[in-house]
């Protein structure tokens, strides 16, 4: 399961598309800001149950979000014992030298600067699949 965090509709609707074209079958919830994405993985966390609440396997997380930024839902979520070790790749227009190094002080495992296309989008979705599906192992949950 993937979480997007997103807080931009038409950017939200291209994710989508592109997610679709590259082929990415993976179930996907959205949240619109960081206070929602932080509430839901509180109650994924807090259940106990990773078969009824899987907990997502990798998080897509827009930099620019109301309520709380990513960089914030980052620095909470690596401070979150059964949370810490999900993946996340940071999904902003910002090239900001700053924005960059501060998301990978902050435990990202990615950053990835949205393209302007969608067919450059998919290229960039399909490639990410390919790696995070294929190529690397993912940590284990359940301990």
């Amino acid at each position: 399961m993937i979480l997007l965090v997103e807080d931009s509709a038409d950017d939200l609707i291209f994710m989508q598309r592109a997610f679709h074209k590259a082929g990415w079958q993976a179930p996907m919830v959205v949240k619109e800001d960081g206070e929602e994405a932080i509430h839901y993985l509180t109650q994924l966390n807090n259940s106990g149950d990773l078969t009824q609440y899987p907990l997502p396997s990798l998080i897509f997380l827009d930099l620019k979000l109301p309520r709380r930024n990513g960089l914030e839902v980052l620095e909470w979520l690596r401070t979150q014992s059964r949370l810490k070790r999900i993946p996340v790749i940071m999904l902003t227009s910002s090239r900001d030298s700053s924005d960059i190094n501060q998301a990978y002080e902050l435990g990202a495992n990615a950053y990835m600067v949205k393209p302007s296309s969608l067919d450059q989008l998919i290229v960039a979705i399909a490639t990410m699949q390919q790696y995070w599906t294929e190529f690397v192992e993912l940590p284990s949950f359940n301990s």
